[in-house]
């Protein structure tokens, strides 16, 4: 077999540009710290990693997430701390003005003008925006304002009842606020059941206590109306039409009154054709409830009927300010429930990320030492070709001819 000179020649240098390569691409993975750096490295490795590297950015997104998500919750606790402290306030005013005996239509319009400034405060805290300039409780209508109205006009709610979503892991999604409606609308009336009412033409002094739910399964959700029909006998109509009559008494003051599962009580004076309601629950927003007080505090108790019109309202009034008291207390109650599961995926997202750290440090990072040691075997086997390839290169039939 004839070997030729360029033959050699180019074989010695294809041999080392190939060393030369191993070593380059052996440098660089050791200048990046890493095994794997394109898919020709190691295939499956390579597949896996990007895996990997998708559960990691997932897990990104989702802790950004979580961070917004704490944040509006944050704020609204904050806010509905507050609305606590005004409602606790507004109803030591309505205590307050339930001393009918010692305060004077002049005392009862001052105490009016601070409830004025309390229901301010309160729609205030309603509007409130967050960091990012949304609106808190506007549900889906985070750009509108959602509370209109005020200065002596009714306050209305204007946004809707949807809450977003915001995704924190693969399979949970929390709420980052609650609507306007549901904090400050959705309040139900009376003792959640029922709520009672004088008529509106009521002449006499007679008066009507919140009542008490005796028996649930006794009761039956109507508008029920307790009627007069001399100063001393009363009965009562259901709301069909035409309406039926239920029961019927001789009117004793202080003396219980009970059907359907409930219990009333009246007292004072009624006169003929007086009535008194027994409704159904519905619901109430926390806006007309104290809108309710200022009017009534604006106006002269100067007559036993109003007077007895006074105390029915500012009863019912404190009744229907511990409801929303303990509705705000209930979703304070959501809102820390829904900031413990925040706490809980944080802390299984980052253990979980460690693990993912893990696997793909496994994969993806070079081992230094035989990296090392690879790369200066290379070094020496690529310098002892080069200097034999110098030396070689050299040799020819022309040095021995003389």
């Amino acid at each position: 077999m004839r070997l030729s000179s360029l033959s050699f020649y180019t074989n010695s240098l294809a041999a080392m540009q190939l060393q030369s390569s191993s070593l380059l691409k052996l440098q660089n993975q050791v200048a990046l710290g890493q095994r794997v750096n394109t898919p020709a490295d190691d295939p499956i490795a390579a597949g896996h990693i990007l895996e990997l590297e998708r559960a990691q950015s997932e897990s990104a997104q989702f802790a950004k997430n979580s961070t917004l998500l704490r944040n509006r919750l944050n704020l609204e606790e904050q806010s509905l701390a507050e609305v606590g402290t005004v409602l606790t306030r507004v109803r030591e005013l309505t205590l307050q003005a339930s001393n009918i005996g010692t305060l004077s239509d002049s005392d009862r319009r001052s105490i009016a003008t601070e409830l004025a400034g309390r229901l301010a405060e309160l729609q205030d805290i309603a509007n409130r925006r967050d960091g990012g300039g949304e609106y808190l409780f506007a549900g889906f209508s985070t750009l509108t304002r959602p509370f209109a109205g005020g200065d002596q006009a009714p306050v209305s709610y204007v946004g809707d009842q949807g809450s977003r979503l915001l995704q924190i892991s693969s399979t949970q999604r929390i709420a980052d606020s609650h609507s306007g409606f549901d904090v400050f609308m959705n309040i139900p009336q009376g003792n959640g059941v029922f709520h009672t009412a004088a008529g509106a033409g009521n002449t006499g002094s007679g008066m009507i206590d919140t009542g008490a739910l005796i028996d649930r399964a006794g009761w039956l959700p109507d508008d029920y109306t307790i009627t007069f029909t001399s100063a001393s006998d009363w009965e009562i109509t259901d709301g069909a039409s035409p309406a039926n009559i239920l029961a019927g008494g001789t009117f004793t003051a202080g003396e219980p009154i009970e059907f359907n599962g409930v219990r009333v009580t009246l007292s004072g004076e009624p006169a003929a054709g007086d009535e008194f309601l027994v409704n159904r629950a519905r619901s109430e927003d926390i806006f007309a409830t104290i809108s309710q007080v200022i009017d009534v505090l604006r106006t002269p108790a100067d007559s036993p009927a109003a007077n007895a019109e006074l105390t029915m309202a500012l009863q019912g009034a404190l009744q229907q300010l511990d409801q929303a008291g303990d509705h705000v207390l209930r979703v304070r109650a959501e809102v820390g429930a829904r900031l413990s599961t925040i706490d809980s995926m944080d802390a299984s997202r980052a253990a979980t990320d460690v693990d993912l750290a893990s696997a793909l440090s496994d994969l993806r990072d070079l081992d230094y030492a035989q990296a090392l040691t690879r790369m200066n075997q290379l070094l020496v086997g690529l310098e002892a070709a080069q200097l034999s390839y110098s030396k070689i290169s050299q040799l020819s039939l022309f040095n021995y001819l003389r």
